[in-house]
């Protein structure tokens, strides 16, 4: 069972028709598409690229558009919960459209876009709608989407074990999640939800044109060691006193190659080629 059920998130009257994003979009309501398409009918990049726009819209929006502005058509769209309106641009350019937010009411309506756009509260009414076998019964891909947006944490419990004071399920619902509870016999899965905060993206942090000149003067203080040693080079004609020729007496390596016989060692090799 769903525990509580709150209203759609307000609109977002600060974003624009040029600045709204296929998630962005899913803040707003019908109004606020009528409002920025009249904002934008002076605008000769709107009037020429309106059906870029139209599809960002699209994304969240049920769009219709009429072929008349009859009484009779306005008020069949509006029985089913579109709101009718015109938008004229310059140069005669005229559209009667009607329009709906699309409805989230199945998990197969949850998207990426839409995830974070919507309450725990109308999650667990989502998933109330579609559950019977739990939350393993998702498939991975709607887990996937759901957890993008949403903490996620279940436990299955006897129903009279369920709500025992000071237990999990009081400790969430003191933490702020929702909870859906799944009957499964004499068992209960409870699932509960809540929305993950906003995590702020990284900003990047320049020096001054002051510091970097502050960075020049220490620099210009730093001393290089030398490290130049005449040992370096090699002098093909000066003959070292310590070389003589190699012969069976003073030739040796520098492995260690043990008592070990080499038939034996050979022996212990893994033969890798036919594994």
């Amino acid at each position: 069972m769903a525990r509580t059920k709150q209203n759609q998130p307000e609109s977002n009257p600060s974003l624009t028709i040029k600045s709204v994003t296929k998630s962005s979009v899913w803040d707003i309501q019908e109004n606020d598409v009528y409002r920025m398409f009249d904002a934008a009918t002076k605008d000769a990049e709107v009037r020429e690229n309106i059906n870029h726009y139209v599809n960002i819209f699209k994304s969240a929006f049920l769009f219709e558009e009429l072929a008349d502005d009859s009484a009779a058509t306005k008020k069949s769209y509006e029985k089913r919960g579109y709101k009718v309106a015109s938008i004229k641009f310059d140069e005669g350019r005229h559209y009667l459209w009607a329009i709906k937010k699309r409805p989230i009411v199945r998990v197969t309506d949850l998207t990426y876009e839409n995830i974070r756009h919507i309450t725990a509260a109308q999650l667990i009414e989502v998933l109330d709608r579609n559950f019977g076998g739990g939350w393993d019964s998702l498939s991975q891909s709607v887990q996937d989407i759901i957890q993008s947006g949403f903490d996620i944490s279940t436990t299955t419990l006897p129903k009279d074990r369920l709500h025992k004071k000071g237990g999990m399920y009081e400790k969430k619902i003191e933490d702020g999640f929702e909870v859906l509870e799944v009957p499964k016999g004499g068992w209960v899965e409870a699932i509960f939800a809540k929305l993950k905060p906003e995590q702020e993206k990284p900003k990047m942090q320049f020096k001054s044109s002051e510091s970097d000149e502050e960075l020049e003067d220490d620099d210009a203080d730093v001393i290089v060691e030398d490290n130049y040693s005449s040992h370096d080079e090699v002098d093909d004609e000066v003959e070292d006193p310590n070389d003589e020729e190699l012969t069976e007496d003073n030739y040796s390596t520098m492995m260690d190659l043990g008592s070990e016989d080499p038939d034996d060692e050979a022996a212990n090799l893994i033969d890798f080629s036919d594994e």
